[in-house]
């Protein structure tokens, strides 16, 4: 597949919603292009604060990729990947990262390899940084007066953000929001 193919499959990123916020009556849930993009801009903002030093701009780069696979096989929410054979899913997003990003660049297919595999800092950042955006994007449906939200906040009061020293001060300024928000 040439770029502008490539670069059309992406597109409907644009317009895929994230099934989780669907599913709990979030009738205009973001879309998979809108998390990843908040994702990045957390990266962005909060990489710069860790230290020893990371590499901003390549978690920037697994930030914009990291759901890319979901522009052919969209946001597929959990309730759904725990009836598929285990590995089924991560198979799935395999071919489709192939398909898509190795069609954009090979730098995009190599991040996206990264963050799969979670093993460099900048990945395991990039991966808080997809849970921080979840509980930002809850927070701002919570002001907006969306209800039965509670399970997402869950995930942020479990998340462990020792490695990110930043991480976990905007975790606790998300659950302080939360909290004033929350009936």
């Amino acid at each position: 597949m040439n770029q502008l193919e490539t670069l059309l499959h992406l597109l409907n990123l644009d317009h895929l919603p994230r099934t989780g916020w669907l599913m709990r009556g979030v009738s205009q849930p973001e879309s998979i292009a809108a998390h990843s993009l908040g994702t990045a801009l957390l990266a962005l903002s909060l990489g710069p604060e860790v230290s020893p030093a990371l590499d901003v701009d390549r978690a920037v780069a697994l930030a914009v990729v990291h759901d890319a696979p979901e522009a052919w096989l969209t946001d597929l929410p959990r309730t759904a990947a725990r009836l598929l054979p285990e590995g089924a899913k991560a198979e799935a997003e395999a071919k489709a990262a192939r398909g898509l990003l190795g069609g954009l660049s090979q730098a995009a297919l190599e991040r996206h390899g990264e963050f799969v595999a979670g093993e460099t800092r900048e990945a395991r950042f990039v991966r808080l940084c997809d849970k921080l955006h979840l509980g930002v994007r809850l927070v701002g449906y919570l002001r907006a007066g969306h209800r039965g939200l509670a399970e997402f906040r869950e995930g942020l009061d479990e998340l462990v953000c020792d490695e990110f020293p930043p991480c976990e001060g905007l975790r606790r300024q998300i659950l302080a929001a939360i909290d004033t928000v929350s009936p």
